[in-house]
């Protein structure tokens, strides 16, 4: 016993000894810039929609508004003054409005807020917050809370609630972001889509069981879980330390954050089925890129220990610096739109997702925050 023992610790100070680094801050800033130039490039007119597989979308929606998500991350770290006009010039293109109007209670409308709101804070001007406030308040002032049916739709709009509740000192939105968000957790779905027992969330009511994989595991789609990562991780670094229900919010990370390591593949990525590698299993850059983000800010600000999510963190990130960014900045090995495993199937270092723009804005959360650290 006692020699299996004297092995076994062996065995953990040469594994430590062999783990990886986290990526020089040169190394990866450079990456990032490459992959936003490279997309910059080939999306001069901000304003052109865009043509999917099954239709033509305005640019400003949730995938769009992702990638200015991470385009704002990095202007923050690097601030460019071409980052910052590229970002106002969308805003204008649309006249600061959501694709469905003030009326829609879509969180895929609702996402284009969150930049809308950065850049009001940085030129006050009215026409940039009016729309999302607008359209938000319509969502405090009403009773119904079960819009958010699908866990995407926790990251697109929680954080402009919790924008607004800073902007404005009003707990109202705190409130109500709060009230959606639980109804999401408990309600949805069989008993809700978060199940506690994992630490992880099903994508929608069509995941939660009775639904299993192909090996009979349940079914948590990477990104889905990525975008409730995100989520949490965007409200609590916007909400102050006393903002109601920040407890709850900081608890389901944290379990979050738990269940996920011990799910990472051994080349760093996490698998797009994240309980079954016989599911579609593979290198995906969105989920991994997410999970990067959410575990670097958890390390940056004192909940997870260095230690433990350290070496985590750096072999996912120098997996994607390696194996994702092509010479010309354009991002493989990402999964296109969708809601599960299967879609966008087969995945690969060339192939060409029907939206790039949403997974380079989750490449360049994960590396601003990164570098941070």
């Amino acid at each position: 016993m006692r020699n299996n023992i004297l092995v076994f610790c062996f065995f953990v100070l040469i594994s430590a000894s062999y783990a990886q680094k986290l990526p020089k801050k040169k190394e990866l800033l450079q990456a990032m810039t490459s992959a936003n130039a490279y997309f910059m490039n080939k999306w001069p007119d901000v304003g052109k929609p865009i043509v999917g597989k099954d239709r033509t979308r305005p640019s400003n929606i949730w995938t769009r508004g992702v990638y200015y998500e991470g385009l704002m991350a990095l202007y923050k770290l690097d601030p460019q003054k071409s980052y910052l006009d590229y970002a106002v010039l969308w805003g204008e293109a649309h006249k600061w409005g959501l694709r469905n109007g003030i009326t829609t209670r879509n969180g895929d409308d609702q996402c284009c807020g969150q930049t809308y709101i950065d850049l009001y804070l940085m030129d006050k001007k009215e026409e940039r917050i009016r729309d999302i406030k607008a359209c938000m308040d319509n969502m405090v002032n009403s009773e119904k809370k079960d819009d958010w049916s699908w866990v995407d739709a926790l990251q697109m709009a929680m954080p402009v609630f919790a924008k607004l509740g800073v902007l404005y000192n009003d707990n109202r939105y705190y409130e109500k972001m709060y009230e959606m968000y639980m109804f999401t957790k408990t309600q949805h779905g069989d008993r809700g889509l978060y199940n506690p027992a994992e630490g992880l969330w099903w994508r929608d009511k069509d995941f939660d069981p009775p639904y299993k994989t192909p090996a009979g595991k349940n079914c948590y789609w990477s990104r889905g879980d990525g975008w409730v990562v995100a989520a949490l991780v965007r409200v609590l670094d916007i909400m102050p330390k006393d903002a109601p229900h920040r407890d709850e919010y900081q608890k389901t990370y944290l379990e979050m954050m738990r269940a996920l390591a011990p799910l990472q593949r051994p080349d760093g990525y996490w698998n797009v089925s994240l309980m079954d590698e016989t599911d579609f299993g593979g290198k995906e850059l969105t989920g991994t890129a997410l999970f990067v983000y959410g575990m670097a800010w958890g390390m940056r600000n004192g909940l997870l220990d260095k230690k433990t999510y350290q070496p985590i963190v750096a072999k996912a990130m120098n997996a994607m610096l390696s194996e994702c960014v092509h010479p010309d900045g354009f991002l493989g090995w990402v999964q296109g739109t969708g809601k599960e495993p299967k879609d966008g199937q087969p995945l690969s270092y060339d192939k060409q997702p029907d939206y790039e723009d949403f997974g380079l804005g989750c490449f360049l959360l994960a590396g601003t925050e990164v570098i941070k650290l």
